[in-house]
C-alpha cells in the first residue's frame, strides 16, 4: 500500500481526543504499551487528508500515528504485479517518500539499521524501513540491488503473486519452486545485508529460499495456512522452517484469514497464537498490509473497492478471498489505536505481557539488527 499525500503538521490534545476510539478499554498495560516497541511489518503511510502532491502531514494524520504507538512502519517502495517496467517507477516511489521524510522531520526519518529505530522511538518520531514486493525490476541485473540498498531499500520481498524469473508466486498453479537465478538473488540480497522477504511466494519457492538461505528470512505479512486453506497463507511446516533459521513471520489483517473473507479480531487472535505454537512467541509480528486510517465504507468507497479489484483480477493477480465488495479490514480492529486494540485482545485471550512485547515490534527489531547491523 502507497498513499503519498500530506499536508500541514500539528498534534494536539483536542485532535487525539478526537480521534475514534480514543476511550481505552480494560486490557494491556497502557504505560506499558507507550514504552513498547510497535513495528508494522508490512503497511503504508496513511494522510486520510493529503492530495496526491502534498508532502507535508495533516494535523489529522499526526495525530492519529502519534496516538497509534507505532514505532516503525515498513512500506512497500515498489509496484505489485511482476512488471519489469516496476524499476523506474520503484526509483521515482523512493524519490516520493524521500520528500515526504524530509517535510516532516518532528515526525518522520528513514530507517536504514535498527539503532534508527530505537532512536526514533527515543525521539518520539516514527521510523520508515523502505522495501519491495517482487523482484520482477531486478530481474538479472542483480546490481540493482546495491543500488536499492544504496537509497535506504532494506527488505527485498523475492516474488509476489505470480511467477517471475526468481520463482513461482503463491498463485502459480505450477508451484514450481525457486529458479537458479531466484537462488543467485537471494546470494545476492544476503551480501547486501537486505532482508529476505518470502511473503507472497509459492509453497515451494518458500521452502527453497528458506533452505537456501543463509541468514534469517521473513515472511512479513500472511496467516497459517492449517486454519484457512489459502494460497496467501502459509502451511506450518515453512513457518516453523523461517523460525528456525532465526526469522519472524507476521500475521496480516486481511480477508484471507477467514472462508468468508470478514476477518475480525478473534481469528486475527487465532491466526497469531497459533504461529506462537509452531514458531515460538520470538518468531511471529505484525504485518497488517493496510493503512492507520479508519476504513469509511461508502458509496465513494465501494467503487473505489470495485475498480481495484477488477483491476487485480484482470492482471491475474487478485488471491482467492479477494472480492469487489470485500475490503482489506479487521472490522473490529480497524481504528487508527489498531495496535492499542490488538495489545488488549491478546491480553485477554491470555497472552503474557512479555509475549506481547515481541509480537508487537521487538522480534522485528531483533530481525533487523541481525540482518542489516545494530
Amino acid at each position: 500500500m502507497i498513499t503519498a499525500s500530506r499536508r500541514e503538521l500539528m498534534l494536539g490534545a483536542a485532535a487525539l481526543a478526537a480521534l475514534p476510539g480514543a476511550a481505552q478499554a480494560a486490557g494491556f498495560d497502557t504505560a506499558r504499551f507507550d514504552r513498547a516497541i510497535v513495528i508494522d511489518g508490512l503497511t503504508g503511510l496513511d494522510d486520510p487528508e493529503g492530495t496526491e502532491t502534498s508532502t507535508r502531514l495533516s494535523p489529522r494524520a499526526v495525530a492519529q500515528y502519534r496516538a497509534s504507538g507505532v514505532t516503525a512502519l515498513a512500506i512497500t517502495v515498489s509496484d505489485v504485479g511482476n512488471q519489469r517496467a516496476n524499476w523506474d517507477t520503484t526509483i521515482a516511489n523512493i524519490g516520493s517518500f524521500g520528500r515526504i521524510i524530509a517535510a516532516n522531520p518532528d515526525v518522520l526519518t528513514l530507517a536504514r539499521s535498527a539503532a534508527d529505530i530505537s532512536a526514533a522511538k527515543a525521539a518520539g518520531r516514527i521510523a520508515i524501513v523502505y522495501g519491495t514486493q517482487d523482484t520482477s525490476m531486478i530481474g538479472t541485473d542483480l546490481d540493482r540491488l546495491a543500488i536499492l540498498n544504496g537509497l535506504g531499500v532494506r527488505i527485498i520481498q523475492l516474488t509476489y503473486n505470480l511467477r517471475n524469473l526468481s520463482g513461482d508466486g503463491s498463485l502459480e498453479p505450477g508451484n514450481a519452486g525457486l529458479s537458479k537465478l531466484g537462488r543467485a538473488t537471494i546470494e545476492r540480497i544476503e551480501a547486501e545485508k537486505q532482508l529476505l522477504d518470502l511473503s507472497h511466494g509459492g509453497a515451494h519457492t518458500i521452502a527453497e529460499a528458506i533452505a537456501a538461505a543463509k541468514r534469517p528470512p521473513m515472511i512479513s505479512h500472511t496467516g497459517c495456512r492449517s486454519l484457512h486453506d489459502n494460497p496467501r497463507n502459509v502451511w506450518d511446516s515453512e513457518l516453523k522452517a523461517c523460525a528456525d533459521k532465526g526469522g519472524v513471520v507476521g500475521i496480516y489483517w486481511m480477508p484471507f484469514l477467514v472462508p468468508n473473507s470478514r476477518a475480525m479480531a478473534a481469528d486475527l487472535v487465532r491466526h497469531m497464537t497459533h504461529a506462537v505454537n509452531v514458531c515460538g512467541e520470538d518468531h511471529v509480528a505484525i504485518g497488517t498490509d493496510g493503512g492507520l486510517s479508519a476504513t469509511v465504507i461508502d458509496a465513494a468507497a465501494r467503487a473505489a473497492q470495485a475498480k481495484f479489484f477488477n483491476d487485480r483480477s484482470a492482471r491475474g493477480i487478485a488471491a482467492p478471498g479477494e472480492g469487489a465488495d470485500i475490503f482489506n479490514i479487521v472490522a473490529d480492529l480497524d481504528s487508527p489505536l489498531r495496535y492499542r486494540r490488538l495489545a488488549d485482545a491478546l491480553a485477554a485471550a491470555g497472552w503474557p505481557a512479555a509475549r506481547i512485547d515481541k509480537v508487537l515490534g521487538a522480534n522485528l527489531l531483533r530481525l533487523y539488527g541481525e540482518v542489516w547491523g545494530a
